[in-house]
């Protein structure tokens, strides 16, 4: 009996002392370090707090706490010594506040969700100074920059870089008064040198292009039209003296000696922005709880030592306290063991059937492949954008013979004998060139060792769809008519997105046929596009809008829904808030793009949206349904990049931000009041979701034809004609952009 309560004394003494250790190690994000007025008990939801936080990475916040999140004024302190004095709203830097970076620069202004966002300044550990607006962490708006080298900027930026109106002042006493694009000088503009010389007229990519007049402070004067390259220029030089001066002036001096020295400063880069730095609440919450679980399992595993101590657990209160402390305050060594773990649940698997030896589209595959190589690899002229009407001509076309056995301009090949044909080659070797695509890197994609890939199903018009292996470009067969679409509207559609870089209709690099010999004679036409979803982050959902209700609808019930599976209209359930000039941009470009469409007597095109949530939670920290109803986007069945593998190429991502590409937004869960057609855009619920946007208008081969005005008239007669697809192409083009407009909204 005697050696049986001594062992008794002796578990407790041990259970006493693992409890007094376990409140030494307490660390947890939910529960602070050391508290500023502020007692050790539970906050209550709503609450707000004075707090000093240690986080697991050494990181410390000092400020305003509420529902576990920082909330109100507070300073965070970062390892690497990132420093972040201001407002905070719900976890994120939000309001007025100053951030500052271990080089000594400093950024200090307005913030919104982590961005630089609203006016603000920023000055470089260079000497680099820019005043004004800023969106989603880049120079948008108006605004001054001061660069170290004496160079001033003053006047509208987009993305980063000089774009608009504005004037650029050399520190040598030269200056640009005009238009700018993508940071160079770029439309209508005025240049004035220092000893008085001065050029009025246009400018493409920082040089005079176009007509344009140079003046001297004599008097003298030259008018004509301007060329880098010396090839189109021609134009009268008017001499301020007599006519017997010298009158063989050559323009091509203003190129070499007197825009020698008018250098754009490009300004200093950041070295990691703000927005990265923002810890991940939800990630670090789900981290805590699960030590928690472990350690009490771990704990409870241990209480366990027999039948001869099975009422130590109601012996006292030390037992239920000892497991108190370990739920609130799990051991912190476990958090370094557990973020040095690989982020991926699964290899992310691509999506498409590899085309292999065997199958039935091999011979195809290997065809295309040859003739892209070929017409790429083909010497050709220098390109210039400004195009003659001829090579827009119909007949502009270009037959190949590929025998199996080479030719003086073709290899051998393994495949059967074929024709290769080339649909206006120099215009989509410029579209190229417009679209900064590289030859070599077009070549790799679709030419290279890796195999292209066939969608699963081809779509509703018959037509197969191939992905290059790196998912840039996308390849879809196409129906003879649907080509002669193409070819009729190409000078059209050169001019529109040579005049928008922002479009969002379709990028075509090249138009192709290979005709099979033999008895068969079988032709295969195709299209190479831009592949809208080309990310490093996983698409979690994808819709396809119309704007129509009949037939709109996913043929797949909910339970076989996943990321792959394209949604239509009334499947959808979100609304996409943009920040203002965003949305502006937006509503834009999407009325140029259908006047374009509508213009050409196109119909039938739609919106692919695809998206990705950047965490589960809300931004509001409130716990809410999966963002997709039954269907979580986040199980270990969607793979996605953790926070861990976006920061090893964030200059990648947020670069790349562009209209319809890369873009943060805000998505908001609507629910429909009924099953009723004529509710497309259910009703805002208040619950948000951060995601990644990508969009833009595809489908844009169908005119209004006999065969659409046919399906009209038939389907008017037994459905509401306003909610067909087939309807002229000004009803069409009203009705996508009035619902386009209530899908993307304002975030206000």
């Amino acid at each position: 009996m005697s050696k049986k309560l001594g062992f008794r004394k002796a578990l407790e003494t041990r259970l006493k002392k693992s409890q007094v250790a376990a409140k030494k190690k307490a660390i947890s994000i939910f529960t602070a370090m050391s508290v500023a007025h502020v007692d050790d008990e539970e906050l209550t939801p709503g609450e707000v707090r004075n707090i000093e936080k240690a986080l697991p990475r050494g990181d410390i916040y000092t400020g305003q706490w509420c529902d576990n999140l920082p909330h109100g004024d507070g300073k965070f302190l970062w390892t690497d010594g990132c420093m972040y004095v201001g407002e905070w709203y719900k976890g994120k830097m939000t309001g007025k506040g100053k951030f500052s970076w271990p080089s000594g620069a400093t950024y200090e202004g307005e913030f919104k969700s982590g961005f630089m966002d609203g006016k603000g300044t920023y000055t470089g550990c260079s000497g680099d100074t820019y005043k004004g607006s800023w969106v989603m962490n880049f120079k948008q708006g108006e605004g001054a920059h001061s660069f170290s080298s004496g160079d001033r900027y003053e006047g509208e930026w987009r993305r980063g870089l000089p774009d608009g109106q504005g004037r650029y002042q050399w520190k040598n006493g030269n200056h640009y008064m005009g238009q700018w694009r993508n940071g160079l000088m770029h439309g209508n503009g005025t240049m004035i040198w220092r000893n008085g010389n001065r050029y009025d007229g246009t400018w493409e990519d920082g040089f005079p292009r176009g007509n344009g007049n140079f003046k001297w402070p004599d008097g003298s004067l030259y008018v004509g039209i301007w060329t880098k390259d010396g090839k189109d220029q021609n134009g009268t030089y008017y001499p301020a003296g007599s006519p017997s001066e010298n009158l063989d002036w050559d323009p091509q001096q203003v190129f070499l000696e007197d825009l020698k020295d008018a250098k754009i400063c490009t300004g200093e880069n950041v070295s990691i922005l703000p927005s990265q730095k923002m810890p991940n609440w939800s990630a670090m919450a789900k981290r805590s709880e699960g030590r928690q679980r472990r350690m009490v399992d771990r704990k409870s595993k241990n209480l366990s030592y027999g039948s001869d101590i099975t009422d130590v657990s109601t012996a006292g209160e030390g037992d239920s306290k000892v497991q108190d402390v370990v739920v609130r305050n799990p051991n912190p060594e476990n958090s370094d063991i557990r973020q040095s773990r690989p982020q991926f649940k699964k290899i992310m698997k691509k999506q498409g059937q590899t085309i292999s030896k065997g199958h039935k589209h091999y011979d195809l595959m290997l065809n295309l492949q040859l003739g892209i190589r070929h017409s790429v690899g083909r010497p050709g002229p220098v390109v210039s954008l400004d195009l003659r009407p001829s090579a827009f001509d119909p007949k502009e076309k270009v037959w190949t013979k590929f025998p199996p056995e080479g030719s003086k301009h073709t290899p051998p090949h393994q495949s059967c004998d074929f024709r290769w044909k080339d649909y206006c080659p120099l215009v989509f070797r410029t579209l190229r060139k417009l679209f900064n695509v590289d030859a070599a890197d077009y070549m790799l994609s679709i030419c290279g060792n890796d195999a292209l890939r066939e969608l699963s199903s081809p779509g509703k018009s018959g037509m197969f769809f191939y992905l290059t292996n790196d998912d840039r470009y996308m390849i879809k067969t196409m129906k003879k008519a649907e080509v002669k679409v193409l070819i009729r509207m190409l000078p059209a559609y050169y001019n529109h997105v040579r005049s928008f870089q922002n479009t969002l209709v379709t990028k075509f690099f090249g138009l192709h046929c290979v005709k099979l010999t033999g008895t068969s004679q079988k032709k295969v036409r195709f299209v190479i596009m831009e592949n809208l979803f080309c990310t490093h982050y996983a698409i979690h959902r994808r819709f396809d809008l119309k704007g129509s209700s009949h037939g709109r609808t996913s043929s797949k019930p909910e339970s076989e829904v996943d990321p792959t599976t394209t949604l239509k209209d009334l499947d959808l359930n979100y609304i996409f808030r943009l920040q203002k000039l965003w949305f502006q941009e937006f509503c834009r470009q999407v009325d140029r793009d259908c006047d374009f469409l509508e213009q050409e007597r196109i119909m039938d095109y739609s919106l692919l949206i695809g998206f990705h949530f950047r965490e589960v939670s809300s931004p509001c920290g409130s716990d809410v349904p999966t963002p997709t109803g039954n269907q979580d986007p986040l199980t270990e069945d969607a793979p996605r990049l953790s926070q861990a593998s976006k920061d090893q190429f964030p200059s990648d991502q947020w670069s790349s931000v562009r209209l319809g590409t890369n873009m943060p937004a805000r998505a908001e869960k609507t629910v429909r009041k009924s099953d009723s057609d004529s509710q497309l855009v259910g009703e805002p619920t208040g619950v948000f979701y951060d995601v990644i946007l990508f969009f833009g208008i595809i489908d844009i081969l169908q005119d209004y034809d006999i065969t659409k005005k046919l399906e009209h008239a038939y389907k008017s007669m037994q459905y509401d004609p306003t909610s067909i697809s087939a309807v002229d192409p000004k009803q069409y083009s009203k009705r996508f952009r009035d619902f386009i407009f209530k899908v993307f909204v304002e975030d206000t």
